[in-house]
């Protein structure tokens, strides 16, 4: 995601957080510590209601990071590449591959709302413990706001709209059910924008009455209307180009570097004159070995161009989407990641004998388009 920088691991996987995250710690402390408990648990100084509402956020991001966690560790244990977990304003965000099951797609959706319920669970016993016991009224307060903090985001969560965990959860269900993968992603994606759209009517209703906080609803249902009509228009595609082999789509024959070449070399010999954003690279026996993006190129200082081989800054082959000619695209496409972007290399024999790219995937798309019109104006 634009804008979120890298801060450590989590399961084994990337973390990183959005530069929203501090500005969300913020409101949620000012709310905790200035409104909520000066009036739950009276007579405090304001140092011990600004203390307790930095830990009371500090805590609640915490257990974002959990839901995330427990996607990312489901995926994981369930076989699904997971590229990365990012926290940010509007929850939590975890970019992984598809589910190849529907019983996976079940059990990586549904872990994200058990585990917020969990958390809510034992922090609202905890806090209605110490309240009972007359002890600690303020972490009392702090462990209740906590715990029904939790609750509401894995009840929320846990609403029928791609691209929440409800909506994953409806989008599974309906795959078991109907063995269609791809139309169980186009109804869940259309029950989505639906409920976006709801949202934001009950959002904006909202702050025309006065409640400030109906502008957050808005924003995330808004949020829900364009994911889940991204989602939609990528199912559609899935469905359209269903049995096209990669030896269809893919363009041949594919311009090339050699990966022991240094940077300043491929620049002069092959960057300038290709014209592409991003060069497939080939060992010494002429064997794929990666990608490298010409932008990358350039920020290289210009110093450390004539010792540095290309193959020092390119995407590995282990990171790149890889396919055989006879490989269904949509199952190629599956492999496709952030870093590399949609290009796909056809391998066979341990050669590359072609490459896949967005302009190939939306040439089939006007090809199935064409085809579609002409053959509805046949039969009307």
């Amino acid at each position: 995601m634009n804008g979120s920088v890298r801060i450590g691991r989590v399961v084994g996987v990337p973390l990183r957080m959005h530069w929203s995250v501090p500005l969300l710690v913020v409101l949620f402390a000012y709310g905790l510590g200035r409104q909520t408990l000066p009036v739950i648990a009276p007579g405090r100084s304001a140092v011990v209601y600004a203390l307790a509402g930095v830990v009371g956020a500090a805590l609640l991001t915490g257990s974002l990071l959990l839901h995330e966690t427990a996607h990312a560790a489901i995926a994981r244990r369930k076989q699904i590449s997971v590229e990365d977990v990012t926290l940010w304003a509007l929850g939590g965000m975890t970019r992984m591959g598809r589910p190849q099951t529907a019983a996976a797609a079940f059990a990586v959706a549904i872990s994200g709302p058990l585990t917020s319920l969990l958390i809510g669970g034992i922090a609202l016993g905890a806090g209605f413990g110490l309240h009972v016991l007359s002890l600690w009224a303020v972490p009392a307060v702090v462990l209740v706001w906590l715990g029904w903090a939790n609750v509401l985001l894995g009840v929320f969560n846990l609403l029928p709209a791609v691209p929440l965990d409800g909506g994953r959860v409806v989008q599974a269900l309906l795959w078991w059910r109907t063995g269609d993968r791809d139309r169980a992603d186009i109804a869940a994606s259309r029950g989505g924008q639906v409920m976006g759209v709801l949202l934001v009517a009950v959002g904006w209703f909202a702050v025309l009455r006065g409640l400030p906080s109906g502008l957050w609803l808005a924003l995330i249902g808004l949020f829900i209307m364009v994911v889940a009509g991204s989602e939609r228009r990528r199912a559609a595609m899935q469905t359209a180009l269903r049995g096209v082999r990669a030896a269809d789509a893919m363009s041949a024959p594919v311009v090339t570097g050699a990966d022991w070449l240094t940077v300043q070399r491929f620049i002069d010999e092959v960057a300038v004159t290709t014209g592409h954003s991003v060069v497939p690279l080939l060992d010494f026996e002429g064997r794929p070995s990666g990608l490298v993006q010409v932008r990358r190129l350039a920020s290289i200082p210009v110093a450390q161009r004539a010792e540095l081989r290309v193959r020092d800054v390119a995407i590995p082959m282990s990171q790149c989407a890889v396919a055989a000619p006879g490989d269904l695209l949509s199952e190629a496409m599956d492999r496709v990641t952030l870093r590399t972007g949609m290009r796909i290399l056809v391998v066979d024999a341990g050669h590359l004998v072609g490459i896949i790219t967005a302009k190939d995937v939306s040439r089939l798309m006007r090809r199935h388009t064409l085809r579609d019109g002409r053959t509805g104006a046949g039969t009307g």
